[in-house]
């Protein structure tokens, strides 16, 4: 399995794309505006936040996707430029106009997103001057963008694969950011995708939504999904390289999955105050929809999150939970439980384990709980993280 680079390493960009970070002034220190973009037109898709309060940025990009036109995604940090009212419109339109003007664009070919605190306007006075020296600043590595894009991140989170296919090989680069609010109803805070393969804007809006379901979809911090939640998907097409058959469509759905999964859960494991990455695996489901449910609804409990904060194995309050989601009781009456591998619950009865040697299982930095249903084929697996107090201390002095 690919793991998310560190900032110190070099994370290739596929073939078409040049990407940078820069600081304009609105935080202190490091990059706070980056920009990707191509020379030439991308395919381009993008799935997007479900809460009504919608950032400026999310219905703007959102009104231009699924595109096959589209060349530069431009993203400002500190600012989420939501519940801004017209003036959040207005800015968020003279940052894309300032970056179509330096690449000598029609707007509608720039994407844009924001990031930051919520209600507060853009400094465009300090943005649009720094749009030159994004240009300027570009390179075919992917670390500098993804420092512009950190808020409350503690690492960069970055990820590579090329993918081999009957006509040659193709690149996917992915790059997302994610710490607090995150509870995605569609995708995290902010998450691109890039890749060289030639794509249709169909395919490629099929190809991100699949993705989506199994990996950003499944991760929980706190239960908040935010006003500015997007992905993008954009292809360049400049491998030469096309999906010729099916079985080329699933070895590129499959690894495109797989960077999503390692994205999603570098997200969760870098959670707000996290000190454990959770993962629930639940099989044995009647529906895939129940199993889904069921296994985010474990990852968001506070009970549970404070439970394997504690090391406490607690396994009464998963149980509460499977039952808060409505997993049917002829369900519950069957299931299996493990926490650490160990078995502490079967066939709706609870079963003896060494309670000392599970909690000093839970020590380790990733806590796997793994429930069997016995009523069916549906499967789900969700990531999330334990609750500390560190949580209160960085959302209390946030804004």
């Amino acid at each position: 399995m690919m793991s998310p680079g560190p900032g110190i390493q070099r994370t290739p960009l596929p073939l078409g794309f040049l990407a940078s970070g820069v600081n304009c002034g609105v935080r202190r220190y490091r990059p706070d505006v980056g920009l990707i973009y191509s020379e030439k037109d991308c395919v381009a898709a993008g799935v997007f936040t479900l809460n009504e309060a919608k950032g400026a940025p999310v219905r703007y990009s959102k009104n231009l996707l699924p595109a096959a036109n589209i060349r530069a995604i431009v993203t400002n940090s500190g600012q989420a430029n939501a519940a801004t009212g017209p003036q959040g419109v207005a800015n968020n339109l003279l940052m894309v106009q300032a970056v179509a003007k330096e690449l000598g664009l029609h707007p509608d070919q720039v994407l844009s997103a924001s990031t930051g605190v919520i209600g507060a306007q853009m400094d465009v006075e300090k943005i649009v001057p720094s749009i030159p020296g994004l240009v300027k600043n570009a390179q075919d590595v992917a670390e500098s963008f993804a420092l512009a894009i950190m808020t409350t991140d503690l690492v960069p989170k970055t990820v590579s694969t090329t993918v081999t296919l009957s006509k040659g090989e193709v690149r996917i680069t992915g790059i997302c950011k994610g710490s607090g609010m995150i509870h995605p109803n569609m995708a995290t805070m902010l998450g691109y995708f890039l890749t060289d393969l030639k794509l249709t804007p169909g395919v490629a809006q099929e190809l991100l939504t699949k993705a989506n379901e199994v990996s950003f979809n499944m991760i929980s911090v706190d239960g908040d999904s935010s006003t500015n939640d997007c992905a993008f998907l954009m292809a360049s097409g400049e491998s030469k390289v096309d999906l010729a058959n099916d079985k080329d469509y699933a070895v590129f759905k499959k690894a495109l999955i797989e960077v999503a999964q390692v994205l999603a859960q570098s997200i969760a494991a870098d959670g707000e105050g996290a000190t454990k990455l959770l993962e629930v695996n639940l099989t044995g489901a009647p529906a895939v929809d129940l199993a889904r449910r069921a296994a985010r609804g474990v990852t968001m409990s506070p009970l549970i999150k404070t439970a394997v904060h504690g090391e406490d194995p607690n396994w009464g309050r998963i149980l509460s939970r499977l039952g808060a989601e409505q997993v049917p009781a002829e369900c519950l009456a069957k299931m299996s439980l493990k926490l650490q591998g160990v078995l502490i619950f079967d066939d709706g009865s609870p079963v003896p384990f060494d309670r000392a040697a599970v909690k000093k299982l839970l020590k380790a930095m990733k806590v796997n709980i793994e429930i069997d249903l016995k009523s069916g084929a549906g499967s789900a697996v969700a990531w999330g993280c334990d609750l500390s107090r560190k949580y209160v201390d960085i959302n209390t002095e946030y804004s």
